[in-house]
This record gives structure tokens, C-alpha cells and sequence, in this order.
């Protein structure tokens, strides 16, 4: 039997959205063990004056196993 947990996050990225996911998922990795995915259920792009895009967002649930 294995109980997972679940917390949430939020990462950005000057990049893309999924840099911004592998950002937060190496952060999360350093204080975390067992993280089995992560479900992104927000992202927003942040822009600057004219309309760029300056720095993708995300907010995200992280699972990882409780030992």
C-alpha cells in the first residue's frame, strides 16, 4: 500500500511554459523525494506594455509518495 501527497506550486520561466514546469519541478526536487508527476492547472503569460510576452507562469500540483 503507498499514500501519495499532494501540494501545489507556482513557477515561472523567461522561456516557455514548460520550462516554467521544469523549474518548479527541480525546486520541489530538492527538499522532495518520490515525486511521481504534476498537474498544471494554470498558466499565464505575463506581458510587458506592447503586448510581448516577458515571462510565462504556472501554477501546478505536485504528487509525490509519503514514506
Amino acid at each position: 500500500m503507498s499514500v501519495a501527497k499532494v501540494i501545489e506550486v507556482s513557477a515561472s520561466s523567461k522561456t516557455s511554459v514548460e520550462d516554467a514546469v521544469r523549474t518548479g519541478l527541480k525546486k520541489v526536487a530538492t527538499t522532495v523525494k518520490g515525486i511521481q508527476g504534476a498537474w498544471v492547472n494554470e498558466i499565464k503569460a505575463h506581458t510587458d506594455a506592447n503586448g510581448e510576452i516577458s515571462e510565462w507562469r504556472v501554477n501546478m500540483r505536485v504528487t509525490f509518495l509519503v514514506e
